[in-house]
């Protein structure tokens, strides 16, 4: 029993190694990609791995940082396995997650997915990461990706990115 747990433990500390490829502050654990990890009957270690988006073009990079975590560490054999049957969402990711968004300088969401239906409704008032004032206009509904906004803050004058509740 003790060294299945241990065992287990090694796979989440492999996984807390693998970076977001384009925030790389947060892990793939940070963002609740992962949505288990299971030993098969073939005795491999299979990692479910739910991208962002369906069409992430990172996955196949994600897919093989999991392995090479893991095959660092002694755990093999791995398999990453790409799990869409439930679309990636906010509410995935750990408060840790969003800690580590808001220090980065990029505004974590705010709400749950449920509440923000299928436009995000998007408003001035986003707390700015910086100083934290929430004297703040939304620039566009887009930023350097689809899943954020840019905002400026009316005080510090710096725009910055806003996570969208998805």
């Amino acid at each position: 029993m003790n060294l299945i747990r241990h065992a287990a433990d090694e796979c989440w500390d492999a996984l807390a190694q693998v970076s977001d490829p384009e925030i790389p502050v947060l892990s793939v654990l940070d963002l609740g990609m992962i949505r288990g990890v299971e030993l098969n009957a073939q005795d491999e270690i299979v990692v479910r791995l739910t991208p962002t988006y369906s069409g992430c073009p990172a996955t196949d990079l994600l897919k093989a940082e999991i392995i090479q975590a893991f095959e660092a560490k002694g755990l093999t054999p791995v398999k990453v396995v790409v799990d869409l049957s439930e679309a990636w969402t906010t509410d995935w990711m750990s408060e840790a997650g969003k800690q580590k968004l808001q220090r980065y300088g990029i505004a974590p969401p705010k709400g749950e997915s449920h509440s923000c239906g299928t436009h995000v409704a998007l408003t001035d008032g986003i707390e700015c990461p910086r100083c934290q004032s929430r004297r703040t206009k939304l620039l566009s509904e887009f930023s350097s990706t689809a899943c954020k906004a840019l905002y400026k803050c009316q005080d510090c004058l710096e725009p910055f990115d806003y996570f969208k509740c998805i």
